[in-house]
């Protein structure tokens, strides 16, 4: 085990110690004693709880056997974790974007799904350069950020993609209607792809279902490691308690149930009064193109 702390602690080193404590917690085995079976100090057994120090692959299969753990596809989702260096596109842009950003590419990078829910926004990986030039409040080094995350859709293994999004968010002109313009047709194009999936959840909606909140679900290599990520005012939020993330999970699956019918990857054209995302885009594309 390293001697050295860590100077700054990934949200993947934060959960990887997290899960450590949580099957710790489960087994009913103290610090002291799985330190003792470990050959360490019990205060190493806290400080890689905390993210602070690492854990080897030898001492991490003993920490898993005598916790009992024995779903293979789980041992292996943890024993990546620990052997990640964190490294990747991201990594340029650790001197120009917040700690939680770079957490959210490398979660992305990684992911074996993503389900999101936007109220007020076109989710992030489906903004146009343009759109996001306005949301960032035109930092160069931001919107190249957001950019080059919006990639993890079309490159090799891109992994299945589901938006939820709230109608409002169609109709806020950020950058004026020819931006707007721009990003509902990008909308339509992204949606062609096999693994993109987009669904418009209509103002008419009569049933409420804690739409006010936007999150994503970040799907892991195991369910338990699944993890949902809020945005409040002061920052981001990983959460990876499986209570927290099964609400959320039912949250996303009844908002999909409300939302309209997904725009179709295969279908170029649909009525504007035809009931579904897709009509429902062509219709707002079509008020902005008058505007």
């Amino acid at each position: 085990m390293p001697m050295g702390f860590r100077s700054g602690i990934s949200e993947r080193q934060r959960r990887f110690g997290e899960e450590l404590r949580r099957l710790r917690d489960a087994a009913g085995i103290s610090a002291l004693e799985i330190g003792e079976a470990l050959g360490v100090k019990g205060p190493n057994i806290s400080h890689t709880e905390a993210g602070r120090l690492g854990l080897n692959v030898e001492r991490l299969n003993a920490w898993l056997d005598i916790c009992k753990v024995t779903d293979a596809q789980y041992r292996a989702g943890l024993i990546a974790m620990s052997e990640s260096s964190g490294k990747g596109w991201w990594t340029e842009f650790k001197h120009d974007t917040k700690r939680s950003a770079l957490d959210l590419a490398e979660a992305e990078a990684n992911a074996t799904a993503l389900d999101t829910y936007e109220s007020l926004l076109i989710p992030g990986l489906l903004q146009t350069r343009a759109y996001s030039e306005v949301i960032q409040g035109y930092n160069e080094k931001m919107v190249e950020f957001r950019h080059e995350r919006s990639k993890v859709l079309t490159g090799n293994n891109a992994p299945p993609y589901r938006a939820v999004i709230h109608e409002a968010a169609l109709h806020m002109m950020y950058g004026g209607p020819a931006v707007m313009r721009d990003q509902l047709n990008h909308l339509i194009e992204m949606s062609r792809l096999p693994n993109v999936t987009i669904q418009i959840l209509p103002f008419d909606c009569t049933t409420y279902a804690s739409n006010d909140s936007s999150f994503l679900l970040i799907r892991g290599t195991h369910t338990r490691l699944d993890a949902v990520l809020l945005d409040h005012l002061h920052g981001s939020d990983f959460i990876g308690s499986p209570e927290v993330v099964t609400t959320f999970d039912r949250k996303f699956d009844r908002l999909r149930g409300l939302a309209l019918p997904p725009l179709s990857a295969t279908t170029s054209e649909s009525s504007p009064a035809q009931r579904d995302s897709l009509g429902m885009l062509q219709h707002i594309r079509f008020k902005v193109q008058g505007r």
